[in-house]
Parts: C-alpha cells; sequence; structure tokens
C-alpha cells in the first residue's frame, strides 16, 4: 500500500517536477555505479594471466624507467624477456639485473638507437624474436624536451628526434612484431601515452612531445577495434607523472609513483581497457581535472611550465658558464 501511494504521489506532480526528479535519479545513480565500477577495477578486478598471451615479452626503452620497471615484473611472473635499448652496456647490466633476481628468466638483448638507425635496429629485431613465442609488446621508450620551450625554440634536432622516437619507432616496432601474434592469433600491444596529450587539455611548451603521444593514444585506438577480433589486444597507458629520469623527477610519492610502482599496477590492466590509467590515485586526478573548466586547466598549465622553462634556462646558463 506504501508503494502503490507512492507512485499516486508521483502522478500527481506535475510534469517539470517529476521530469526534473526522475532526471535526478537517473544521474545520481549513473554516478553510483561509475564510483563502484571504479573500485572494482581499481582494487578489485583480477589481472589476467599474462603467460596466456604467450612466453616472451619485448620491451623497448628498457634500460630506464617505466620499461626496466616492466622488465623486473613480467621477470616476476615467469616471461621472458626481449630487452630492446641503444646502449649495449645498460642494456647487459639490466639483464644481468633481472638474472640475478629472477634466474629462471630466459633474456635476449636487441641493440635500436630509435632516433638513428630504426630501420637496421628492425632487421636485428625480426631476427631476434624469429621462431619465439612473443605475446606481449610494451612500447615504452619515449623522449621529451629537456625542459620547456616555447615551439619556435625547439631546434630541428630535437624536433626530430621527439617525432622519431615517440611516432615512428612506435609504429613501426608494432609492425615488426605484430605478423607473429596474428600467426599465433594471441598477443598483447601495450603503448605508453601520456596524461599531457589525454587528461589535460593543453600542454603548453611540451607542444611536440604532446602531439606525439596523442598520435600513441589514437593509433592505439584504431588498431583495438582492427585487431580485437583476432585475439590480439591493444591498450594505450595514460600514466601522469611518474618518478623517472626523462620526468626529471627523483623522489616518488603517493601522486607521483616510482617506475616499480607503476608498472606493478600496469600489468594488472592489460587486455582489459583500450585507454587506461594504472595507477589509481592518477585516475582520480584525471577525474577532479575533468570537472574544471578547460581555460583553468590550460591557465594553470602555462604557468607551472613557464616555471619549469625559467629554472631550466638558469640551469643550462650556468651549465655554460662552467
Amino acid at each position: 500500500m506504501e508503494a502503490c501511494a507512492y507512485f499516486q504521489y508521483l502522478g500527481s506532480l506535475p510534469f517539470w517536477l517529476f521530469a526534473l526528479t526522475a532526471v535526478g535519479f537517473f544521474s545520481l545513480s549513473k554516478i553510483s555505479f561509475k564510483s563502484l565500477w571504479w573500485v572494482y577495477i581499481s582494487f578489485l578486478r583480477p589481472g589476467k594471466n599474462l603467460k596466456k598471451y604467450g612466453s616472451w615479452a619485448v620491451i623497448t626503452g628498457s634500460t630506464d624507467g617505466i620499461g626496466k620497471a616492466f622488465a623486473f615484473q613480467f621477470a616476476r611472473i615467469g616471461l621472458n624477456l626481449v630487452l630492446v635499448g641503444r646502449n649495449p652496456e645498460k642494456l647487459q647490466q639490466t639483464a644481468e639485473a633481472v638474472k640475478a633476481k629472477y634466474g629462471k628468466t630466459q633474456i635476449e638483448t636487441v641493440i635500436i638507437d630509435l632516433a638513428g638507425d630504426l630501420d637496421g635496429g628492425l632487421v636485428r629485431l625480426r631476427e631476434k624474436i624469429e621462431g619465439l613465442d612473443v605475446g606481449i609488446l610494451v612500447n615504452s621508450a619515449g623522449v621529451s624536451y629537456p625542459y620547456a620551450k616555447f615551439f619556435h625554440e625547439v631546434d630541428q634536432e630535437l624536433q626530430k628526434t621527439i617525432i622519431k622516437v615517440n611516432v615512428e619507432a612506435v609504429t613501426k616496432i608494432i609492425q615488426a612484431v605484430l605478423p607473429g601474434m596474428l600467426k599465433r592469433k594471441r598477443g598483447a600491444i601495450v603503448n605508453i601515452g601520456s596524461g599531457a596529450a589525454i587528461v589535460i587539455p593543453s600542454d603548453p611548451l611540451y607542444a611536440i612531445y604532446a602531439a606525439t603521444k596523442a598520435y600513441v593514444d589514437q593509433l592505439s585506438r584504431c588498431l583495438y577495434v582492427e585487431y580485437q577480433k583476432s585475439g590480439i589486444d591493444v591498450q594505450c597507458q595514460v600514466p601522469l607523472y611518474v618518478a623517472t629520469k626523462m620526468a626529471s623527477i627523483r623522489k616518488s610519492s603517493f601522486l607521483v609513483p616510482s617506475a616499480d610502482a607503476y608498472a606493478k599496477a600496469a600489468l594488472r590492466w592489460i587486455g582489459h581497457d583500450v585507454r587506461c590509467t594504472p595507477y589509481w590515485p592518477h585516475s582520480l586526478l584525471w577525474c577532479f581535472v575533468s570537472l574544471l573548466p578547460e581555460s583553468l586547466v590550460d591557465n594553470w598549465r602555462l604557468n607551472f611550465c613557464l616555471n619549469i622553462r625559467k629554472k631550466g634556462m638558469q640551469k643550462e646558463a650556468a651549465r655554460k658558464k662552467e
């Protein structure tokens, strides 16, 4: 009877008030569902068995930062590694460090200067992975500015390097590894994007870097649609600041994880979503930024980057005096 009385009451409301109530109810339901879903995917959803993709993982940028952290995390779960980098000594050091901790891991190394003789390096990569059950590719290598610069201040060499490493190399590495995955009808491709291209509406004074990462995001989305029915999962991971050499951040914190903390979180997301932010505090920041007016975020980011530019120019001037 109480339910009947409630519906009779609703029926007696003016239409505009009823419509407003309905919209409010559905909006609240939507927010509640999204909140519960976020809790589930951030803390409760189990990661996939990555060995089902294959027994080997290829990692670019494997001698530093996020790429190196991925190497240790993959070895921890029993995957063998193909480490890609330009420095033979650092490649060997990384391989030895992984072997020292996870002795059963098989490791191959491939020297590729992504900003130099890329095509020659790709020949070596194809030869190295021939016959290997490569199930996962992580494109972690990336290049940014040494410090914030206006677009007209970026010299041609730096511009060429950023585009070649972040766009051309990512594209061609995928083209080298993908045929084997198609043949085996399984695989996962993880491209490391950036909040500079996706989370914030603009990244002034890092324009070329942000644009190349937007390319990575769109490439990942397109390949995800193209190959999802072929047993291949393609994903763009979108970290915000991580304590790495490229970000010029040495000390980690709650909002700025270490490379190891990020990679550990990242493994749980592989194969689940086409675009994701594995480290959950980053996803909270993304949500907060999305609620702000774009002009406000633009102005904040411009002032933030102008400060980075000022400090960078001061350090550069001091080096020239030495």
